[in-house]
């Protein structure tokens, strides 16, 4: 086994695993919400309906459950595209075309779900995840791309994406 193979799938296995909690169905912890004595001096408290829950769009909960649905799918398939990789015997170059058809595909099946969102702000978070997916579907060394960004975006996911 190559060092880029080994290291590949570590790097997939520990993001396997860091996906987990979305899929044993626990919620990750919400962003505190900001209060009035916050707020600077000087600086009206946003009213109830200036308030980032007030204007969440009823969708919101669904299309953040299905994006992270996607986004744990999407790391599994990486996992056993790694592993396939490492067992047929395949070239760096095989591996990482494996991996960027898959993360063109996921960055597809992401948008599709930022085009659902009706709130306009989960709307462009979707969509920035799309394009980063985009990104390291284009990247040289998706393996690199992947410990560097993917890994971060199911944390985010978890702490922007909520209704």
């Amino acid at each position: 086994m190559t060092a880029l193979r080994a290291t590949a799938l570590l790097t997939l296995a520990a993001l396997a695993a860091g996906c987990q909690s979305a899929e044993d169905g626990t919620e990750p912890a919400a962003a505190p919400a900001t209060s009035a004595s916050t707020a600077p001096t000087g600086t009206a408290a946003p009213t109830p309906s200036e308030s980032p829950s007030a204007v969440t769009a009823a969708n919101t909960d669904e299309v953040c459950r299905a994006v992270d649905k996607l986004i744990l799918t999407g790391s599994k398939k990486i996992v056993a595209d790694s592993a396939d990789a490492t067992r047929d015997e395949a070239t760096n170059e095989e591996l990482d075309a494996r991996l960027k058809r898959t993360l063109a595909g996921l960055a597809d099946d992401v948008r599709e779900q930022a085009s659902r969102a009706e709130d306009p702000q989960i709307e462009a978070l979707i969509t920035s995840t799309a394009k980063q997916l985009d990104a390291g579907a284009r990247s040289a060394s998706p393996v690199k791309w992947m410990s560097a960004t993917f890994v971060n975006i199911p944390p985010k996911l978890a702490r922007e994406c909520r209704a």
